[in-house]
């Protein structure tokens, strides 16, 4: 591959977060300009382009704004930072790894893939519950104790003792980290929910058996064999932990003095909740409980945990979403070694935004500079434009609701199809693929072409379809399920009540139950497809899936020409998905063969040489080039090997010139057209067993038509000769 180093650049058409840069931004004003300089490339490279979902998590950096409304005693979420709030009342709250949402949308998808269930099989709701305070709380409990364990050997140690100055150095990270949630309340309200648990019901959320208090005993066997539990004689105090009572008071010093400090508006109450979170010992016990006035804190701080948790989690998911989808996009490149991996350029703005037409010119330019030289290094090949508006046709009209049903809300991440034919007249003259899927919802999903089929989908891409750009629109279905609608839900805790003797006990009551409801999490199509188109254009990636059959890999060759429908190539290759559903029934797999439209991804049961696949394979790689003569839409393979020869001959010949190009062409075995031919044989040939090659030059209008064959199915394409003689 000495001429194109790669042929999988893509670029995403979408908000990751809009306080970092955007693509309009850093091209600026180009009135009069047909390119961008070298330095603003690099400049737009350094901000945007991504080969990795950590660098584009590093780049991106998203987060969640949060804030407090005290008209409606609530907390507010919101993906833009207002303007209108100062900064001292922002909480910023970062998506990484470690946001616990994120986090356990993503320990969702490692399970099921690992243990290969469909969505209704696998036990969601078991994972869902890393929401719960319950589930934060042990992640503090597992930093409380290495607090304890670490304070307590600094404390025995001499000052001066190099050993107790690297101790230092790891408890000042361990506090770093506690000061996190003791300075913010919200991280504070599931310690809180469940120190009080703690504190008014035995173990930490087992029901006592009465309401009387509980008084520790000892087993004991009478006179005549009779088993009694005896009060237990009066002890002296001794703490729940392996610390003495010196160690344990200067911890919880060091815990209080740290509180305040980080902290401009102390509680005494918060105070006392970070000792006993994060020292939890017996002389940090209060001697009296208000059962009461802890019931009531119980409960409020439950009701007002689920409220929030509901509202950032209706905020944060489309957000979550495009995380997933950018994951997934980088997760299809699995090659022992990497010779091609895809790299993505996240515009950083709404298609919306770029496709006004004072807008386009910049992207124009844009392109230019990518895709209208010589140094292919930069080019884009394929768009990701996600989020496409499924508009839903209601056939009954309800004249009065009289039950609660669904509402269809129009969300803010969709996108529109004018949007999108606007971008593709744009880059059909820059040859740039585009894979779109429909916004993310249960009339997207397997289940919902499994049982309706893609008739749905061919109406909505009507307006795209017969158009001079149809072969670069790629459009993807279904989408894929993280976590379904049914399956969504979480309990996170039960209210609790006074009883009559003065003691606490969770409320019998159903609606007490605190539940709340995610309403299912997807991945738009587009991005798995396009990770996955881009990784079968890697030869290392091609050799890996196809090592165990006799067809050979060349290492120069881009996978341009691999056609992913061809005998038993998607069984070999597939996506890292796991399945889904059982698969199609034969009335549907008839309904898509016989329409052979888009990109459709197919969750079957299937199995080559003895082996099970497991995982999403591809069914269908189709643009909306609709061939009347076959009654079929094209196969996106054509348009790519149609655009790799185009740019390949713009190279060889020196930009079209014409005995450069008749050279091409020629039997010389040194010919462009020779070397291909030579490697037919070869599952990332340009040209295969069955293609032709041809060209003819028309003298009078100085244009060179080629026609490349695939399989007798031919494509035409035509360039303008430069006149200039090679030799001069």
């Amino acid at each position: 591959m000495e001429i194109i180093s790669q042929t999988n650049r893509t670029i995403l058409l979408d908000v990751i977060n809009p306080e970092k840069l955007d693509l309009l931004t850093l091209v600026g004003e180009v009135k009069g300009i047909d390119s961008l300089s070298d330095d603003q490339m690099r400049e737009i490279n350094l901000h945007l382009e991504c080969r990795s979902y950590e660098e584009a998590e590093r780049k991106m950096a998203p987060v969640i704004w949060s804030f407090f409304d005290a008209n409606s005693q609530s907390v507010k979420y919101t993906l833009k930072k207002p303007e209108n709030i100062s900064e001292s009342m922002l909480t910023e709250i970062k998506l990484n790894e470690q946001e616990n949402f994120l986090k356990t949308v993503f320990t969702v998808m490692s399970s099921r893939k690992s243990q290969g269930l469909l969505n209704v099989e696998f036990g969601f709701e078991k994972l869902l519950e890393m929401i719960s305070p319950k589930k934060v709380m042990e992640d503090i409990k597992q930093v409380r104790k290495e607090i304890q364990y670490n304070y307590s050997k600094y404390a025995e140690m001499e000052d001066g003792d190099p050993g107790k100055l690297d101790l230092g150095d790891r408890l000042n990270v361990l506090f770093e980290d506690a000061s996190t949630n003791y300075n913010n309340v919200m991280a504070m309200l599931p310690l809180a929910i469940e120190d009080v648990k703690t504190r008014l019901l035995l173990g930490g959320g087992e029901l006592k058996s009465d309401n009387k208090e509980l008084v520790p005993g000892i087993l004991t066997m009478a006179e005549n064999g009779e088993l009694k539990v005896l009060e237990a004689p009066k002890e002296e105090n001794t703490a729940l932990a392996t610390l003495d009572d010196n160690i344990n008071a200067g911890l919880i010093e060091v815990i209080r003095e740290d509180y305040n400090a980080v902290n401009d508006t102390p509680s005494d109450y918060v105070q006392n909740l970070v000792v006993r979170t994060f020292c939890p010992l017996s002389s940090t016990n209060q001697s009296k409980i208000d059962v009461e006035t802890e019931v009531q804190n119980y409960n409020s701080y439950l009701e007002f945990y689920r409220t929030s948790k509901d509202n950032f989690i209706k905020v944060v998911k489309p957000l979550v979403e495009k995380l997933l989808g950018i994951k997934m996009f980088f997760d299809q490149y699995k090659a022992k070694s990497k010779g091609m991996p895809p790299s993505l350029l996240i515009a950083n703005i709404s298609p919306e935004m770029l496709a006004k037409s004072s807008n386009l010119p910049r992207l124009i330019t844009y392109l230019n500079t990518t895709n209208s030289k010589n140094n292919f290094k930069d080019t884009i090949w394929y768009a990701i434009y996600p989020n496409v508006s499924w508009s839903q046709n209601v056939t009954n009209k309800i004249n009065r609701e009289r039950f609660k049903g669904n509402v269809q809300k129009a969300g803010t991440d969709v996108y529109s199809m004018e949007s999108l034919s606007i971008l593709l007249d744009v880059f059909k003259d820059y040859r740039v693929e585009t894979f779109f899927s429909f916004e993310n919802r249960e009339e997207t999903t397997f289940n919902a072409l499994a049982a309706e089929g893609v008739e749905k989908a061919i109406e909505k891409c009507a307006p795209l379809i017969g158009k001079s750009y149809s072969e670069f629109a790629i459009p993807v279905l279904p989408n894929f399920t993280v976590i379904p609608k049914n399956k969504s839900g979480v309990i996170l805790d039960t209210k609790m009540r006074v009883t009559d003797g003065n003691s606490a006990a969770f409320s019998d009551a159903k609606e007490d139950v605190m539940r709340l409801w995610i309403e299912g999490v997807y991945i738009n199509g587009a991005y798995v497809a396009a990770g996955f188109h881009a990784a079968c254009q890697c030869p290392e990636y091609l050799k890996d899936h196809f090592n165990r059959t006799k067809v050979r890999t060349d290492s120069e060759l881009p996978g341009v020409r691999f056609d992913i429908e061809a005998g038993n190539n998607s069984l070999l290759a597939y996506t890292t998905m796991p399945k889904e559903i059982t698969g199609f029934t034969t009335t549907i797999k008839n309904q898509i063969n016989q329409k052979n439209f888009g990109w459709i991804f197919s969750s079957e049961n299937a199995s080559l040489n003895g082996e099970n696949i497991t995982n999403i394979t591809v069914y269908k790689a189709r643009n909306l080039l609709y061939n009347s003569e076959y009654s079929s839409y094209e196969s996106v393979y054509k348009t790519q090997v149609t655009t790799y020869i185009e740019r390949i001959l713009r190279y060889v010949t020196g930009d079209f010139k014409e005995d450069n190009i008749k050279n091409f062409f020629s039997n010389n075995p040194q010919s462009q057209k020779s070397k291909w031919s030579m490697k037919k044989d070869c599952i990332n040939a340009i040209i295969t067993e069955g293609d032709n090659l041809e060209y003819s030059i028309n003298e009078a209008t100085s244009i060179c038509e080629l026609t490349i064959s695939f399989n007798g199915s031919p494509r035409n394409l035509e360039v303008l000769i430069n006149r200039v003689n090679a030799n001069a």
